[in-house]
C-alpha cells in the first residue's frame, strides 16, 4: 500500500472543525492505515495558515505532532523537484495551481505516489486520486 500525499487543504480540514472538509478529512486520517507523505513546503504553508487562521499555540502542536509522528514521511523539495516545478508552474498558465501545488506534484510523481488528502480540483487536474473519493 502506497502512502497518500497530504496537502495543505487536507491537514488544514483535518484540525479546524469548522473547516466544510473536517469531517471528511478527519475520519480518513482516523482511518487510514498507510504511511503519509507531506514535504516542506507544504508544511510552511499550512503552519503559516493555522497561525493566521486559529493560533500560534495551535500551529507549534501541529509542528510537534508532525515532528514526531512515526506514520508520516516529511520530504524536503529536492532541487531537481524545484526545476521541475519551475517549468510546470511556467507552462500550465491556463490553472490556477500555486508553485507549491507544482512542487507537491514533482514530489508525488517522483515518489510514485497517486493518491492525494485534498480538497480542490488541483490535484485532479494534475492527474492524481483524491484519497477521499478512492477506495485505497
Amino acid at each position: 500500500m502506497k502512502p497518500v500525499f497530504i496537502d495543505t487543504g487536507g491537514w488544514f480540514a483535518a484540525l479546524a472543525r469548522r473547516d466544510k472538509d473536517h469531517v471528511a478529512a478527519s475520519d480518513f486520517l482516523r482511518r487510514w492505515r498507510g504511511g503519509l507523505v507531506t514535504t516542506d513546503y507544504i508544511l510552511d504553508e499550512t503552519l503559516t495558515l493555522i497561525q493566521s487562521r486559529i493560533d500560534h499555540a495551535t500551529a507549534v502542536d501541529f509542528l510537534d505532532a508532525v515532528e514526531h509522528s512515526s506514520t508520516l514521511d516529511l520530504v524536503f523539495v529536492a532541487q531537481e523537484d524545484y526545476y521541475k516545478a519551475l517549468d510546470l508552474f511556467r507552462r500550465r498558465a491556463d490553472k490556477r495551481w500555486s508553485f507549491t501545488d507544482c512542487t507537491s506534484f514533482t514530489v508525488m510523481a517522483r515518489l510514485g505516489l497517486s493518491h492525494a488528502l485534498a480538497f480542490d480540483n488541483h490535484f485532479q487536474q494534475a492527474g492524481f486520486l483524491l484519497a477521499t473519493d478512492a477506495a485505497i
